[in-house]
């Protein structure tokens, strides 16, 4: 999967993927109205070229309160995603190029008041998801809110997910309907942070086109 030319379809009119980003986007207008006077620290799993959050800072009254910080693997998206904000004038955000599986490069930013968990729950297996729902009492602040999104492709998860988050003391805020060809979840986070595990890995991302379509097993 070319990572990069993927984006290119936030840019298509009409497509799943762009009513996606308009919708996690709404999300992020809206988790930000509920965050208290202050500074604001976020974190961006996965983060590609920042498309769900930097087009929100942009003009938005806390952008300067905002401490962001996004981590991308692929080096292309990440270099996007630091010149956009660059152009933007986002100073607070930074932008890591690594592997946003490992825990380590949290630390110091964890808990923060959002999360973002955009593009990866539909590449990871289903017990990656739950094990990566599982670090977020650990990336979340009390009261923080966690924005992720899974495709509503069978079998759903997106019912389990709900589940998950909410065995672990978030409390389901906004669920996109399931008729709409892609899922966007929105979790608060009711409970008392845990200390984030140092040497972590989270998930493991294996892609979407090879979740669906695995190489055939050796005789």
């Amino acid at each position: 999967m070319d990572w990069a030319a993927w984006h290119g379809a936030y840019d298509q009119p009409g497509s799943t993927l762009a009513a996606r980003l308009r919708a996690v986007q709404e999300q992020i207008r809206l988790a930000l109205e509920t965050t208290p006077p202050g500074p604001v620290k976020v974190i961006s799993v996965c983060a590609g070229q920042g498309r769900d959050l930097l087009p929100v800072l942009k003009d938005h009254p806390q952008r300067d309160d905002v401490e962001a910080h996004l981590v991308e693997l692929d080096p292309r998206n990440a270099s996007a995603a630091r010149d956009a904000a660059a152009a933007l004038g986002l100073r607070q955000v930074d932008v890591l190029t690594a592997d946003a599986s490992l825990t380590d490069h949290y630390q110091g930013l964890a808990p923060a008041d959002i999360v973002l968990l955009c593009g990866i729950f539909g590449n990871i297996t289903e017990d990656h998801i739950k094990r990566t729902v599982s670090f977020c009492p650990q990336l979340c602040a009390t009261g923080g809110t966690v924005i992720w999104t899974r495709n509503r492709r069978q079998p759903d998860l997106v019912p389990s997910i709900c589940a998950w988050f909410e065995d672990l003391g978030f409390e389901r805020q906004w669920v996109s309907a399931p008729d709409l060809g892609y899922g966007v979840g929105v979790h608060r986070f009711t409970g008392e942070p845990q200390p984030l595990a140092p040497r972590e890995q989270m998930f493991d991302f294996v892609g979407s086109d090879k979740l669906r379509n695995p190489p055939p097993q050796n005789a």
